[in-house]
């Protein structure tokens, strides 16, 4: 067999190592096996690729070297293979076999610990262990615990950064096996607020995590929890097991007109205010001063202390208008209407522009408050800032318009759940034009809307 067609088809069976290793689908793999099946039975390395036991089993009475010996265009291992092979994440049928494969392997003198160095991440190559693999990539449980029972480190930075995707499955493999160091646990906490994952925040937390312990970003999971806009139920058991909303954020982004960013100050600059009387209810107190104790009762809809400390200190409001397509956008993001209306008549910019967008809430650089709550159906704060007169067909930095992203909320987006046509329309009764707008969307009464629209 051709030497191009085995690499090939390693290339198309395995992770890819220079792009997101959770990317991809089988259909090149399958191809390729299609046309030649003998790639199957072929040698150690195709048999762990495709959870091939018996195959793998043959190939180490044969030849015991076979287990850690290296082949293929990457030059994996063939654990490295088994663990980063597309087949292990995407075709559960095969688990079993993965897993067998994988204790004969190991039997064989494979090393739970091996990997590989991807020079995906900069400004150096970094290690990806077949823990990650199974764990972070795969999540199945099974293998991971197998890994583990044979020393598999778990302190892997991958692992504790990817295995709190998804399902909680392979998240507790690792808590229950032990030995995750406070570090790890503490970023899978912090991930698992970036999953909105009560069930998997309650189980950390339960099992040791720490909601203050500081990680590699320079954020507690409390922290994290307020920034990506968790429920309040989430922030409630973080504040349970000991949270401190008081305690700074550290290194380059722990400050803010050089106050340092709390759990506190972030919720007001979020404008959450439920947080915010969360706090205080409990006592906690809230303690801000300056232009963020004016943010915090915008925040809070408090609209005679935000004038009267505005009229008092009227540099105040400068400070908040060097801010204003920041906050506007994010007090928009979480349905603060009144906090929003609040914002505009202490003399924002009701299009002022979000510069650096957030990635993480899909929001473009250079978005307006409008484009925030129609992204995130917003409904009644896309009413407000349409009624306030926002530009109604504003371009952002990718160049959608509101009515492009409230029509895309509809179908598309984390907020389907919330779906319903009131922005579509409110933005249509203003005149929004439908350009960039993906018609029909396939949400009937959204559709409807358009057609109504076109003619």
């Amino acid at each position: 067999m051709p030497s191009d067609v085995l690499s090939e088809f390693i290339v198309a069976a395995c992770v890819p190592i220079d792009a997101s290793h959770s990317s991809g689908r089988l259909d090149e793999a399958n191809a390729i096996l299609a046309a030649h099946p003998e790639l199957a039975t072929l040698n150690i390395h195709t048999a762990a690729i495709l959870g091939d036991d018996v195959s793998a089993q043959r190939f180490l009475t044969s030849n015991p070297s076979d287990a850690r010996s290296k082949g293929g265009p990457h030059g994996w291992d063939a654990l490295t293979h088994l663990c980063f092979s597309r087949y292990l994440r995407l075709d559960r049928t095969r688990s079993l076999g993965f897993l067998r494969a994988a204790r004969i392997l190991l039997d064989a003198g494979a090393s739970a610990n091996t990997g590989f160095f991807s020079n995906d991440h900069q400004p150096k190559p970094e290690f990806e262990c077949v823990l990650y693999g199974a764990a972070g990539v795969a999540h199945d449980p099974d293998l991971t615990k197998l890994l583990l029972e044979r020393g598999a480190d778990p302190n892997d930075g991958e692992v504790s950064y990817h295995a709190p995707e998804g399902d909680n499955e392979v998240l507790k493999v690792l808590v229950r096996h032990g030995g995750l160091t406070r570090d790890s646990m503490a970023t899978m906490l912090l991930r698992k607020a970036d999953w909105h994952d009560l069930e998997g925040i309650k189980f950390l937390l339960k099992h040791g995590a720490d909601p203050n312990a500081i990680t590699c970003w320079g954020k507690s999971a409390l922290h994290q929890a307020v920034q990506r806009d968790n429920a309040l139920e989430n922030i409630k058991a973080l504040l349970d097991h000991g949270g401190d909303p008081k305690l700074p954020m550290s290194g380059p982004a722990s400050v803010n007109h050089n106050l340092p960013i709390t759990s506190t100050s972030l919720a007001a600059r979020r404008g959450r205010g439920d947080v915010l009387e969360l706090l205080e209810n409990r006592g906690l107190s809230i303690e801000l001063n300056g232009v963020e104790a004016l943010i915090a009762f915008c925040a809070r809809n408090q609209r005679e202390q935000a004038l009267n400390l505005a009229g008092k200190h009227p540099q105040l409001v400068n400070d908040l208008k060097q801010s204003a397509g920041r906050l506007l956008a994010e007090f928009a993001g979480n349905e603060n209407t009144e906090g929003v209306r609040l914002l505009l008549d202490l003399g924002l910019d009701i299009d002022a522009r979000y510069e650096q967008g957030d990635g993480y809430f899909g929001i473009a650089p250079n978005s307006t408050a409008l484009h925030v709550a129609a992204w995130r159906a917003a409904h009644s704060t896309v009413s407000l800032l349409l009624a306030r007169g926002a530009e109604v067909d504003a371009c952002d930095g990718k160049g959608q318009t509101p009515l492009a992203l409230a029509v895309r909320a509809c179908i598309e987006s984390w907020w389907t759940e919330r779906r319903a046509p009131q922005s579509v329309a409110a933005l249509l009764k203003y005149g929004a034009a439908m350009k960039g707008v993906r018609f029909p969307s396939g949400y009937a009464e959204v559709d409807r809307l358009l057609s109504k629209h076109r003619k």
